[in-house]
């Protein structure tokens, strides 16, 4: 369902475009803006004055243990917070589709072409443009220079040399993940340039998809009578803007690598700090009709005139020999490569460059292990691949090219009329897959996933199979809420990788797995809510997460402590929900076989919140599950529908092992809790928030289905296997479309978490009156599944129009906003839920073949 505000909305991001030439090769689908354009709203990040009084009075103590425990951190320890509640990001919209593949870090090219967001440091960012990256343009004619220009809109104080201030008015960029177009008129010359940046990022490609490199492919297209030699440069600084540029010892050298019938030349920039060191490597194809020069190094500082005069003389660089001396202290470097060829009249020509990195080897902030990328089994650990990674990208990048086309062609050519800004949303909120901070690495020939506990004793393998063919994969909760695989929310996020990169979400259920069962770390630790001191990691809870970055994650574990999770009821209830939908998907019997009595540990587990005995768990009066900032009380309509989802799982899988004492067991709990769930919290059109009799109990929480939603997603919610009357799901998701929906915002911004029956949001948290991008994605899944099509895309396409065309925060969508003024936590994992949406119309709309994955065998002798 587009709209009149939807169309208006699109248009507006290229408004300001003059030129009518399109590009060479843009695709019609994706998120599209002129480089011109300026986003009218200005957000400013969630802080403490946008609390109301009567939370901070609610607060009071959280806020002076949370200032207390901030400023050991960072002035005493000198380590940064896994939540900074003092140094939010401000907004900055300006970035574009990241470049990488997954679990290598991460550079980010913004919108109009700056190199803006690092993470080379695994899951550390730093936000810094650096001025020198670029890539320049010059023209030649009969021998002379007619045109030279930095595609760069910018015009910063240094570098005065060179010719800056390209009209942006005469571009624009196209994003559709993993590829990005930019497409540069330049004005007079009657010459159009198209970038294409593809990155390999590839469903069910668990080789191609681990390599650290871009590459951009220049189309050049001569629409005058006459010929011209055009090249074009790029400039690369050593380093990221980062201040240990300056710390000295860097150095870049050229290269040349032929192999295969295909050579490559380009610069090594060897960066040197005395933690995590890289190489970064810029190359182009050398082939008969192009020539390649470049410049080892020049000081990226002052006007830099003469590397410019270098080009403007002949459209070539001087190409010395031999490598730089090692930068001193305080001093930066920086190198060039350039590309030449000949473009006759009305005729086009292509030039390729890649850009690689190489840091095979890393370690996290505790300094403690050395870890290995999932690269380097194929390109190997000394950390001087980056030659053979160039020649691979250039030699290969057209075959990925090809296999993303296959994967994407059957959504961007649906016959059912998806509209464009969903095809949009799938692909391009994709990046934070690769850009969530992500690292990837292998699993060390000693690791002992199982802590000890072997498979018979209801542990794991020591290196489960997935595990040690795919190895370890981890996200962070968002890029400022630096905690990696964050459970309660990667239950939403999860949907894109089994859908897509299946053995990666499987590794990391195996390390929750082991986390959850067998890992018990008795010291204590204040939690800052409850200012209480209790265990890091209880026994048969499943974490919240597998730790920060900036300590030492997997090793140590929670490093969220503002609440004790031990308490919260929905982490367990997550893992068992995944385990069931992750099987239903893959039919992988032996994933099914290792989880089914960690499924049992943390089940019985759960059943201590069942006070009353009733079937049913409670929540225990404060913020005790993923909405940390919401207290609830007593049965409520989340996590009480998620143990009855989870009843559900469980009572499937024991039929699936043939164990039938545990499946009546279930059922029995299943039954009873069905019936107070029904009691206690149906009003007749929804489920109450919670059944406190609190004034605020009865109302409206978008998220109210979320255990429904799962159990459909895994084949389940009929017959046997139903927890909640199709009627009453059916009346609750449409009050919450009438409320918090179409109620809130004119129903151009999704749906708020919550809203009170006369139709206002509810405003008794800081979270109740927010929209959470993932939680509305969810919801219109399960909106889709149940025949509510139209009410779904309504509800999801206010978020996606409200994140990536008026708030200006593409490839940076946040957790939360709320109607006016504020947002929180840019860069969160949980709006890849957008491909649940997907799952539902692959099962209900589009005639799609089932993903596919080994088949399922007999599963006996699992009692």
């Amino acid at each position: 369902m587009t709209t009149d505000w939807g169309e208006k909305s699109t248009a507006d991001l290229m408004s300001r475009y003059v030129s009518k030439e399109m590009g060479y090769g843009v695709p019609k689908e994706g998120w599209r803006i002129c480089l011109a354009h300026e986003f009218k709203e200005k957000r400013k990040p969630f802080q403490a004055k946008d609390v109301s009084l009567s939370n901070v009075l609610e607060h009071v103590g959280l806020g002076i243990r949370y200032l207390k425990w901030w400023y050991k951190k960072t002035q005493v320890e000198k380590k940064a917070p896994f939540i900074d509640m003092f140094g939010a990001q401000p907004l900055r919209q300006i970035y574009g589709a990241p470049l990488g593949g997954i679990g290598g870090g991460t550079i980010t090219r913004g919108w109009r072409g700056e190199f803006c967001r690092w993470q080379l440091n695994p899951g550390m960012y730093h936000y810094k443009t650096v001025t020198a990256n670029q890539f320049t343009v010059c023209l030649r004619r009969g021998g002379q220079t007619v045109y030279q220009q930095v595609l760069s809109v910018e015009r910063p104080p240094t570098l005065q040399g060179w010719n800056w201030g390209y009209c942006g008015e005469y571009a624009f960029y196209h994003a559709l993940y993993p590829r990005a177009w930019t497409v540069y008129h330049l004005p007079g010359q009657n010459v159009t340039l198209t970038c294409r940046q593809i990155s390999p990022v590839i469903p069910h490609d668990y080789q191609d998809s681990s390599l650290p490199v871009a590459v951009f492919v220049w189309d050049i297209e001569n629409k005058n009578d006459y010929a011209l030699d055009v090249s074009i440069m790029f400039t690369m600084v050593n380093g990221s803007g980062h201040k240990d540029d300056k710390c000295g010892g860097h150095w870049n050298e050229p290269f040349h690598l032929e192999k295969e019938g295909e050579a490559v030349s380009g610069v090594l920039l060897h960066h040197c700090p005395t933690v995590n060191p890289y190489t970064l490597c810029i190359a182009a194809r050398e082939q008969p009709d192009r020539e390649v020069s470049h410049q080892t190094a020049f000081s990226p500082k002052g006007t830099c005139s003469s590397l410019w005069s270098d080009l403007i003389t002949d459209g070539r660089l001087d190409s010395p020999t031999g490598s730089s001396p090692p930068t001193s202290k305080g001093e930066k470097v920086a190198a060039a490569l350039a590309v030449s060829c000949s473009v006759p009249a009305q005729s086009r020509n292509t030039q390729e460059f890649c850009l690689a990195w190489d840091m095979p080897k890393i370690t996290f902030g505790s300094r403690e292990r050395e870890h290995l990328r999932r690269y380097t089994r194929y390109f190997g650990t000394k950390g001087d691949v980056s030659p053979s990674l160039s020649h691979y990208t250039l030699s290969h990048y057209s075959q990925w090219e090809k296999r993303i086309d296959e994967w994407q062609r059957p959504i961007l050519q649906d016959r059912y009329s998806l509209p464009s800004w969903y095809k949009s949303a799938l692909f391009n909120e994709l990046y934070f897959v690769v850009d969530g901070g992500t690292v990837w690495t292998e699993l060390p020939e000693d690791a002992d996933v199982s802590g000890g506990v072997r498979s018979e004793d209801g542990g794991l393998p020591a290196q489960p199979a997935v595990v040690k063919e795919y190895g370890r994969f981890a996200y962070l909760e968002g890029q400022e809420y630096r905690m990696y695989n964050t459970y309660d929310v990667h239950f939403y996020a999860s949907f894109a990788l089994i859908m897509l990169w299946p053995k990666l979400a499987l590794s990391v259920q195996y390390d929750i797995g082991e986390l959850s069962t067998v890992l018990l770390e008795p010291t204590e630790r204040l939690h800052l809510m409850s200012g209480r001191y209790s265990p890091v990691k209880a026994k048969n809870v499943v974490p919240h997460d597998v730790g920060d970055p900036d300590d030492e994650p997997w090793q140590r574990v929670n490093a969220y402590l503002i609440h004790d999770t031990a308490d919260w009821k929905d982490l367990n209830l997550k893992f068992v929900l995944q385990v069931y939908r992750d099987y239903h998907l893959t039919q992988d019997s032996q994933y099914l076989r290792d989880m089914w009595p960690i499924c049992q540990a943390v089940m019985e587990s759960e059943l201590k919140f069942d006070l009353d005995g009733d079937g049913l768990i409670e929540n225990s009066g404060y913020a005790d599950q993923t909405y940390d900032g919401w207290t609830v009380t007593g049965p409520s309509a989340y996590c009480g529908g998620l143990w009855l989802a989870s009843l559900c799982a469980m009572c499937m899988m024991a039929r699936l092992v043939d164990n039938e004492e545990k499946y009546r067991w279930y059922r029995d709990i299943l039954d009873r809790g069905s019936a107070a769930f029904d009691k206690l919290l149906w009003n007749g059109k929804y489920y109450n928030y919670d059944s406190s009799g609190r004034d605020l109990s009865n109302s409206v929480m978008s998220d109210q289905c979320a255990g429904h939603w799962f159990l459909r997603a895994s084949g389940l919610g009929e017959g046997d296997y139903q927890a909640f009357p199709k009627e009453k799901i059916q009346s609750a998701l449409k009050s919450v479309f009438d409320l918090n929906v179409m109620s809130f915002a004119g129903g151009q911004m999704g749906a708020v978490n919550g809203m009170r029956p006369e139709g206002v949001p509810d405003r008794s948290s800081v979270q109740s009156d927010e929209v959470w991008i993932g939680v509305v994605y969810g919801l219109a899944a399960t909106m889709i599944h149940e025949g509510m099509r139209e009410e779904g895309m309504r509800t999801a396409e206010g978020c996606y129009r409200t994140v990536w065309e008026r708030l200006g925060m593409a490839f940076q969508t946040p957790e939360a906003y709320c109607e006016k003024g504020i947002y929180r936590s840019l860069a969160y994992m949980r709006p890849l839920s957008v491909w649940a949406m997907q799952l539902e119309y692959r099962h209900k709309y589009l005639p799609f073949p089932p993903l596919k994955f080994e088949c399922c065998t007999k599963l006996s002798n699992m009692r």
